[in-house]
This record gives C-alpha cells, structure tokens and sequence, in this order.
C-alpha cells in the first residue's frame, strides 16, 4: 500500500503523528476516521498524486501517531480543536500555506473545525459520510441514538467505556467494521489487519475514547460559532445504504446537505450508494467528485 509515499513522523503542537507524502501540485490533506487509520485512504491517494501534493496522517489518538493520556474532566487533549492545530502546524511544517481538506468520519470533525478555526488555510472540505456534530445532537432521535451507540457509550464517565470496550475489543471492532460496510470484500485483509493492529490495544480504546467523551468541549466551542458559516466551498458526500445501520447520522428528521448548508455558504454533494466506509467502497467516484469540485472552483 502507499507505493512512492515518503512515511515520516514529526512533533507539532506537543505530538508527533504519523503521516505520509506524496506527489506534486495544489496540497491536499487526507483525514481519516474511527475506528480506522490514514491506511483507508490506500485506495484514493495513490491517485490524487499526479494532480495533487497529498499528504495522509494519523490523527493524534489513532493509528501509528502519539496517543497523549487525559484526565477524565480534561477534554482540550483531544477536541476537535486541538487536532485541527496538529494538522495545522504539521501543513505549515511542510510548507504550505492553505490546502484542500478531506475528512471522513472523525478527520471531517476535525476538517470541519480547522475551516472555522483557520479560515485563511482551508481552500476546500469535503465531508465524508457525517452531519456535523452540533445539527446531529440538537436533533438526536431514537433513530439516530441506536446508530450512534458509540458516541453515547464512550461519553460516559471514564472508566466505564474504557473498561467495557477494553474488554472485549476484538469483538467490538470486528462489529463495527461488519455493521458499518455495505460492499462485500471493499476492506481489504491488509488494511483490516492494520486496523486491527492499531485499534485492538488497550492504549488505542482509552485515546479514542477520550477523543469521543471531548465532544462536550466540541459542542461548546460549536455553540460559540452558531450561526458562523465556513467561507471555503464544501462538498458533502455520504453512504446511502444504511440497511445495515438505520438512523445513521441524520436519525428520521435531518437532512445531509441541508445541515452542512446552515454552516458553510457554498455546499454541493450527494449520496454514493454505499456504506460508511466510502473511501473504500466507492474510491473510483470519490476521486471523481473530488476532481471535478476542484476544478469547478479553482486554484
């Protein structure tokens, strides 16, 4: 995987996350989401490279980067804000001034933050697969609540979800990756293997778990910005097949496009027919949409 990427680390904002490099031209960073790592986008970057400089990183708390220990009242380790600042300074690292943004999952929570945070830096983001987490839990349902299980698990006090994950990890981790995925054999047994290498550990549960319950602190600084628009354009994509997870992200009431269009000015998207995994089970129409987005809207 990741053939004629460059693997380093480096320390910015008090971690040193894992990351890779590629190719040449306008930058793009690629942003990956729970319970995976950067290996997901193993399908896509490889053919941004001849267009793009792409640049794919582990989020503090996943993968192979740092895996920082908080207190369980301390939510500034691990919100949104403070991965935003790590990619930030890591972009800036490498020399770039402003980039294009693709998060899935949790890297769009982040991506979401960095277009607030960094207005300037942020020349696009694109959304994979997520409603953005102040529209998702100002109209929580029934629906929405048994899909977003997790979230609610991990919010609870720590040691609980810590213990109770922990404990059976495997098997939580095999669930998720069966229940979220609705294209047979599109998670290859190399990047499942990954996955499960950097997931299945205790020290992975108690970061990602942090990460989660830290939405408190996420919905407060979202609760500042209300009614702020991101300024760079946004593409929304998301699974359709949710047969195998009812009420994911959007419960019976929202609706995808229209709650990224109550937070950013130029919003476009659609649904792929697929599951959550989108990067890869649909990659060859994900690079599509991502290309002509940035061609419609330039340098």
């Amino acid at each position: 995987m990741f053939e004629g990427f460059a693997r380093e680390r480096r320390r910015v904002n008090g971690v040193e996350l894992n990351y890779l490099t590629a190719g040449s031209g306008p930058p793009v960073v690629l942003l990956h989401g729970y319970p995976q790592s950067l290996v997901m986008w193993h399908k896509m970057a490889p053919q941004l490279t001849d267009r793009y400089t792409v640049v794919v990183a582990d989020l503090r708390g996943y993968g192979d980067s740092d895996k920082p220990q908080a207190a369980p009242d301390d939510h500034t380790v691990y919100c949104k804000r403070t991965s935003a600042q790590d990619i930030v300074e890591l972009m800036t690292s490498l020399g770039h001034e402003a980039w294009h943004v693709v998060g899935h999952d949790r890297g769009a929570r982040v991506g979401h933050r960095m277009a607030l945070d960094h207005p300037g830096r942020v020349a696009s983001f694109a959304s994979l697969d997520v409603v953005a987490s102040q529209a998702a839990f100002d109209g929580m349902d029934a629906a929405m609540g048994y899909a977003w299980f997790h979230w609610l698990l991990m919010r609870q006090p720590h040691p609980l979800p810590e213990t109770l994950i922990g404990n059976s990890v495997k098997f939580y981790f095999d669930f998720l990756m069966e229940r979220w995925c609705a294209t047979e054999g599109a998670v290859t047994p190399e990047a499942y293997a990954e996955y499960e290498r950097c997931f299945c550990n205790q020290e992975a549960v108690n970061a990602t778990c942090a990460e989660y319950r830290s939405v408190a602190l996420d919905l407060e600084h979202d609760d500042v910005d209300r009614g702020r628009k991101i300024a760079c354009p946004v593409l929304a994509l998301w699974g359709s097949d949710t047969s195998k997870r009812p009420g994911w992200q959007t419960g019976k009431a929202l609706k995808m496009l229209d709650t990224w269009r109550e937070r950013a000015e130029d919003v476009r998207g659609r649904g792929l027919d697929c599951g959550h995994f989108i990067a890869e089970e649909r990659p060859d129409e994900v690079i599509a949409e991502l290309v002509a987005f940035y061609d419609e809207i330039g340098p």
